[in-house]
């Protein structure tokens, strides 16, 4: 470690003295918060503590698999942000905490048109629910 900081600038040094702050306080641990303040962040957004911590464990980006299967259902992802903000954001919660992303990731790859998605994917019923609404930005309607 020595050998690398003798060999940044001052600015490289204290950005990867940032770096390794962050890296040691990552999300999922939430650095120095309090349980209070973690159960407050929770309630704010409407889950546990437990879930939140849970949900943060996860690398980012563990909801786009999600975006991939409105895509392939012709959903718009910003059109259900602005008209049910509260039920993207519950797909997203329950897509992170997913345990299915490798035969999901299969599927979209293979054939995303392949009903197969709904039998293992617990955010079926909700995403065929949206599916069946006529969306302003449909081609179709």
């Amino acid at each position: 470690m020595l050998d690398r900081q003798k060999s940044q600038s001052p600015i490289e040094a204290l950005w990867q003295r940032c770096r390794d702050w962050i890296t040691g306080h990552s999300a999922s641990n939430f650095g120095y918060c309090t349980e209070d303040e973690v159960a407050g962040m929770a309630h704010d957004i409407g889950v546990s503590a437990g879930e939140l911590r849970r949900l943060a464990s996860h690398r980012p980006g563990s909801a786009d698999l999600l975006l991939r299967r409105m895509a392939a259902l012709d959903l718009d992802e910003n059109e259900i942000a602005r008209t049910e903000r509260a039920t993207l954001q519950d797909l997203q919660r329950v897509c992170t905490m997913c345990e299915c992303h490798g035969c999901c990731l299969r599927d979209l790859a293979r054939n995303a048109a392949d009903p197969a998605w709904k039998d293992y994917c617990p955010n079926a019923d909700t995403l065929i629910a949206l599916n069946a609404l006529p969306w302003a930005n449909r081609h179709e309607w």
